[in-house]
């Protein structure tokens, strides 16, 4: 046969071109004409990445023939693939819940898997959207198996990569757990519900009557549960928050925050003023740190959880660092069971991607009482001073007023490792309050006085001049330095400029063994 019988023309190639656009165009095109939220999974994407970045990954994956003649649309109900935020790499996922209801089956999640390989081999965070019906019943328990593929990527991830979740829809069952494992969650006020089982099951079930906005909705998952860390007002909210958010991150474990040109110092004197004298007086802790960080800026991280403790991210000198906070508005600051487990983990997190610590106590200890004990605040506090102690990253801690008992342990001291510890003047370091001493150490003098109040104002005045200050501790080694309010933001530069090349190995070892 000759060359010309054999060798495809112009018009073939022509008709393979006009077939793979034929392909795009079906692939391309939603299930149905629009999803359960504002945007649909490609312009969710298209509005979290910078314009014009985004390169789909498997475009043309769909389910396997099953002979029933059954739907096999391109993409499976996600869209996956990697872009830019800033000019910096990042992987994400959509569901699509125009397909199948944004159901897993198995070439949707052997999609999700493979971008969660790449988003691993290439060290850039993974950025989930999710919206789904969770595990897709027709494909049984292949579904399932893709579901803890998912997780153990996840937990492969974990202190590896940034991974970032957005609940845009409902997000239930097996579905749920993958969030649950990633760093931070972003839910949608009145849009995003979470839960296990859904309000249906569970009457069915239990007799119980709720709602999805009850059992799982964003104000539930962010201010009651923890299970979310941000809610945002709308779509387009949600994913600036993301934006916001890797601002702050690292692309992995192994390379450093984004660094910004350093802002003006704000000033200090402010914070001469800020706190009361009376130990008992309240004040917003957060006056005192957007005094000290660039720009007051802060990016608080389960805000509406546990308020009685501040966990954010900020920049002192154009670099990360993490603030952990007691918060006197919000129960005087005090550490329950709460307060200490949402702590905990953003200590984790901040370790392991190599974030600054910056604390700042105000604590009058653990959180005293019945029902905290019988939910375990021994083992569940303990989270936090696990977290601490186990933290290598440079940790600097400031005491503003008071630090009692456990509490001064467990907030950034220097037996937990911390780096450089500063108090104010107005610090009171003991094992507990003069109120509470004093009734302790005299109640038998107390009870044989004439005048027994007289007697307590002039034992609690000394016990405050001797014991409720820094120095004791300062005399011991254990504050490197006490010093003026209106001075913090320089010390603690100078403190985080030091301590930049900081090394801290530790014993070799497969993992240690947190109180879960």
């Amino acid at each position: 046969m000759s060359n010309e019988a054999t060798t495809p023309g112009p018009g073939h190639t022509a008709a393979r071109i006009s077939g793979l656009a034929h392909r795009r165009e079906e692939a391309l095109a939603p299930g149905r004409p629009h999803g359960r939220g504002t945007f649909g999974a490609r312009e969710r994407i298209e509005r979290l990445l910078d314009k014009g970045s985004f390169t789909e990954t498997g475009l043309f994956v769909r389910a396997r023939p099953t002979g029933d003649g059954a739907r096999r649309p391109y993409g499976d109900g996600v869209v996956s693939g990697y872009g830019t935020v800033d000019g910096r790499p990042v992987c994400v996922f959509a569901q699509d819940s125009t397909v199948f209801g944004g159901s897993m089956g198995e070439a949707f999640g052997e999609k999700t898997v493979a971008l969660m390989d790449l988003a691993l081999k290439t060290g850039c965070p993974v950025v989930g959207l999710n919206d789904s019906g969770g595990a897709r019943i027709q494909e049984g328990v292949t579904s399932l198996a893709l579901y803890a593929e998912l997780v153990r990527r996840n937990v492969q991830a974990s202190g590896v990569i940034p991974q970032i979740s957005v609940i845009l829809g409902p997000c239930a069952g097996g579905a749920a757990y993958s969030p649950a494992i990633t760093d931070f969650t972003v839910m949608v006020d009145r849009a995003s519900h979470m839960f296990v089982t859904g309000p249906d099951v569970i009457e069915s079930v239990t007799g119980e009557r709720t709602t999805a906005e009850e059992l799982g909705g964003a104000r539930t998952s962010t201010a009651v549960n923890g299970n979310a860390h941000f809610l945002a007002a709308d779509e387009e909210d949600a994913l600036d928050t993301v934006r916001e958010l890797l601002s702050y991150l690292p692309a992995n474990n192994l390379e450093r925050p984004p660094e910004y040109a350093p802002s003006p110092a704000p000033a200090g004197e402010l914070l001469d003023e800020l706190v009361p004298d009376r130990p008992g007086q309240a004040y917003d802790m957060r006056d005192i740190l957007r005094a000290v960080v660039d720009d007051g800026e802060l990016l608080d991280v389960q805000e509406l959880f546990a308020p009685n403790i501040i966990c954010a991210l900020a920049r002192v000198e154009g670099r990360s660092v993490g603030v952990v906070a007691n918060q006197p508005l919000h129960a005087a600051g005090v550490l329950d069971i709460d307060a200490s487990e949402k702590a905990a983990r953003f200590v984790r997190f901040c370790d392991a991607f190599g974030i600054p610590l910056l604390t700042f106590a105000d604590v009058p200890g653990y959180l005293s009482g019945v029902s905290q004990e019988r939910a375990g605040i021994i083992r569940r506090g303990a989270k936090l001073l696990y977290a601490y102690a186990e933290a290598t990253v440079p940790k600097v801690t400031v005491v503003v007023r008071k630090a009692y008992g456990g509490g001064y342990a467990v907030m950034g001291s220097k037996h937990l490792g911390a780096d450089v510890n500063l108090a104010w003047p107005t610090a009171r370091i003991a094992v507990m309050g003069a109120e509470g001493a004093v009734s302790v150490l005299h109640r038998r003098e107390l009870a044989a006085a004439d005048d027994p109040e007289a007697l307590r104002v002039r034992l609690v005045a000394a016990y405050e001049d001797t014991h409720g200050t820094p120095y004791l501790a300062a005399e011991r080694g254990y504050v490197d330095a006490v010093i003026a309010p209106h001075d913090t933001r320089a010390h603690i530069c100078r403190a985080l400029r030091a301590l930049r090349g900081k090394r801290a190995p530790m014993p070799q070892r497969r993992h240690g063994n947190i109180p879960l």
